[in-house]
């Protein structure tokens, strides 16, 4: 049986692994100076069928992907808003 490398127990089965996480808590091993995990957030939201059509008409004529174009036309309609 192969067991993870990265395993801060040093065990070299399944069970000791167990035996070692009952005695410890993975608090033990955390590095306060550790950069936090950056994520990213992708939601879908439904779209008609025929403005996706369009919207993906323009995307091939700008070169980009559809979720490039969107992302730049929201972002550009948000600005208008703001300074409107």
């Amino acid at each position: 049986m192969t067991v993870n490398k990265t395993s801060k127990s040093k065990a070299s089965s399944y069970e000791a692994i167990g035996e070692f996480w009952d005695k410890h808590d993975f608090t033990e091993f955390d590095d306060a100076n550790a950069p936090d995990v950056d994520f990213n957030v992708t939601i879908a939201v439904p779209i008609e069928l025929d403005l996706l059509d369009a919207i993906e008409e323009q995307a091939r004529l700008h070169g980009v992907s559809v979720e490039t174009l969107v992302n730049l036309w929201l972002k550009e309609k948000l600005v208008t808003v703001k300074t409107g």
